[in-house]
């Protein structure tokens, strides 16, 4: 089908809301935005989309219904009816994000976003990540400072709605589905190496049962191409 890499992975990212139905989504960033417009208009049709400040909208930008932030944090994110896709600056092996600082969070090296929403993500709703360059600057033994709360600080804080569901990136798709909440490669994308990736990342990850990212429908490529992304951002996020 020749699809692109960057293609790959936005219908990886699509999939990351395959079976949620009628709850909001948020993506954060071109290729997870793409990715989310691509499932309402295919597979998902019920999924909530937010303009990012006050209304729900359709995937041509039309007002669906109203939602201002307030509503959002008192209906929304407290009751798991939401499913962000965020970044990350670093992420360890069992989750921990990190978009504050890099370096000693008293005297950081690099000062970033801060922790945001992502404690509050991850405490109470469904999160997944998206990473456009896997390396071993992002994917660390341990997180400088954690923002994004992983499976291991989540068991010892008691969380009872934490919901760390993928990690998406240039090279594959990721989860947690260990006994001990380690991450694991779930699929690579096409043409990508298990070598690749265990040279892309600082810890141990487990390769072995991981497939391969499927490639694009005629339909979604279409869409992808024609209705979605025509100026072609995606390959300026994820060059082939």
């Amino acid at each position: 089908m020749n699809a692109s890499r960057a293609e790959i992975a936005v219908v990886a990212v699509a999939e990351l809301f395959r079976g949620d139905g009628e709850i909001v989504a948020s993506p954060m960033g071109t290729i997870p935005s793409l990715g989310a417009r691509l499932a309402r208009l295919t597979f998902e049709p019920d999924l909530l989309l937010s303009d990012g400040e006050a209304y729900l909208v359709d995937t041509e930008d039309v007002v669906e219904g109203w939602q201002p932030f307030r509503k959002m944090l008192d209906t929304v994110v407290p009751h798991g009816r939401r499913h962000v896709v965020m970044g990350a600056n670093q992420v360890d092996r069992y989750g921990n994000q990190n978009i504050s600082a890099i370096g000693d969070h008293e005297r950081p090296v690099k000062q970033l976003l801060g922790v945001r929403g992502a404690p509050g993500n991850t405490a109470n709703h469904r999160t997944s990540y998206w990473v456009p360059r896997h390396s071993k600057r992002v994917f660390v033994d341990a997180v400088d400072v954690v923002s994004g709360v992983g499976y291991d600080n989540a068991a010892k804080a008691g969380l009872r709605f934490h919901d760390v569901h993928r990690v998406v990136t240039n090279l594959g798709v990721f989860d947690f589905a260990t006994a001990d909440h380690r991450m694991r490669a779930v699929s690579l994308h096409p043409g990508v190496t298990r070598d690749e990736v265990a040279e892309a990342t600082s810890f141990e990850i487990e390769l072995s049962g991981a497939g391969i990212s499927r490639e694009p429908t005629g339909d979604e490529l279409r869409l992808i191409r024609e209705v979605l992304d025509p100026q072609g951002s995606r390959e300026k996020e994820v060059p082939s």
